[in-house]
């Protein structure tokens, strides 16, 4: 057993007995499910029958990011089951919502377990997983270790590392993240800089196909409820700053502000990234008319700001937005999805932090698709243009929609490179 090994496994040791301590603090908090805090040891396997595939996708974005890829594998190997880890309980009831029909038949989910040897080992034991995805950048040591010593092929799939983290494992623990990085059959970054970071850090191979997050499927809605919203908001023009985080509210207030001389039917919708922090949001609006879409209310003639502070929406609101904020993008957070309100066709705007995004934000920009602002005058000039310019939002939406279809085709890629994983003892196929 090498050292890193050891190291990695006395530290999960030492912190074993502490952690069901914090998993019952976090279910007191809502963040875990009481019930299920067992999965988080370990527990809970139920393997059927035929090859399993798990896929560990630990927060909402991540977890939304792998839909397109479980269809693509499941229209592959028909006869494939899918186990599907999250650590969130936000990211576990999202793809519950989200997930077709045909695909919920063939995926189990399960709380990930913690990095605790005995946990790690429980869990596998019970799911013997035949080839695992993992997305974006986790990188537990025991249980890397635990499916290396099982000779259990693994794929980091949509990878990413930031500068920062790159940065922290170079001067911290640089032989650490070379022994991880090796025990990974591909490594799929979705950026051609995240792809450079993770051969800097000693995955050799890592290379970039595109990033998942771009080839989702557009955000769903429910017919009933976007007649119903449509008829309240008539004809009026609606601007939507979507997943915003502490900093862009006020921004957004002020753009508003400034907007009303010259569009007084003006409805701006706020959606918080975090909904609890609608009450909040709300009392930064005073004394402009407010209404909550959590408290039941639905925007009326009056309203002026509507705080979208409810989950699994955005699709909704896409829809019924004449041009829209991208979230974490005003704000040093790196930008939320781009791609989600124009496969909807409603024209972007992204603030100056789009570095999650890089490539697509560019791309957009580039081909016209998304414009730029920084501040609340510039978000006010253009939040005018695209709504009083129907050509000017018309070219916006025609241009994204071609960058977004760049992407269709890689979850078939990544389905073809994970099932090329799998043990010819599953009795599957060969891949087609």
């Amino acid at each position: 057993m090498s050292l890193a090994r050891r190291a990695s496994r006395a530290v999960g040791h030492a912190a074993a007995p502490l952690l069901p301590l914090l998993l019952r603090r976090r279910a007191a908090q809502g963040k875990e499910i009481p019930e299920r805090i067992g999965e988080r040891q370990g527990h809970g396997a139920a393997r059927p029958e035929g090859p399993l595939v798990w896929l560990h996708a630990a927060s909402v974005g991540e977890s939304l990011s792998l839909l397109p890829l479980f269809s693509a594998l499941l229209e592959q190997r028909p006869d494939l089951h899918l186990l599907v880890t999250t650590g969130t309980v936000t990211s576990a009831s999202l793809l519950t919502q989200r997930l077709p029909p045909a695909v919920a038949a063939r995926l189990i989910h399960r709380f990930a377990p913690m990095d605790v040897p005995g946990w790690v080992d429980r869990f596998l034991d019970g799911w013997r997983p035949d080839a695992v995805a993992i997305a974006e950048s986790e990188l537990w040591p025991n249980r890397t270790y635990a499916l290396a010593a099982r000779g259990i092929p693994s794929v980091m799939v949509n990878a990413r590392i930031s500068p920062r983290s790159a940065a922290l494992w170079q001067r911290w623990a640089p032989g650490l993240a070379a022994d991880l990085l090796r025990h990974f059959a591909l490594v799929l970054a979705q950026s051609e800089d995240d792809a450079a970071r993770l051969r800097a850090l000693g995955a050799a191979d890592a290379t970039c196909w595109g990033n998942l997050k771009a080839a989702a499927e557009p955000l769903p809605v429910e017919e009933a409820k976007l007649a119903a919203l449509r008829a309240r908001i008539g004809g009026r023009p609606v601007f939507l700053a979507s997943s915003t985080h502490p900093g862009e509210d006020e921004v957004v207030l002020a753009a508003h502000r400034s907007l009303a001389a010259r569009l007084p039917e003006l409805l701006t919708i706020i959606a918080p990234r975090h909904p609890h922090r609608g009450p909040d949001v709300a009392a930064l609006a005073a004394p402009l008319r407010v209404r909550r879409r959590a408290e039941g209310a639905e925007p009326d003639a009056e309203t002026e700001i509507y705080v979208a502070d409810t989950l699994g929406e955005l699709g909704l609101f896409f829809r019924v937005a004449g041009v829209a904020l991208v979230g974490a993008s005003l704000v040093p957070k790196g930008g939320h999805n781009p791609l989600e309100p124009a496969r909807l066709g409603c024209p972007v705007l992204l603030g100056p932090h789009t570095e999650h995004f890089r490539e697509v934000a560019d791309d957009l920009l580039q081909a016209g698709g998304a414009a730029r602002v920084s501040d609340a005058a510039t978000l006010a000039e253009t939040v005018d243009d695209v709504l009083t310019n129907p050509s000017r939002g018309q070219s916006m939406t025609r241009a994204a929609a071609t960058i977004a279809d760049n992407a269709a085709h890689l979850p078939e890629k990544l389905a073809d490179a994970i099932l090329g994983l799998l043990p010819t003892a599953t009795g599957l196929p060969p891949a087609v």
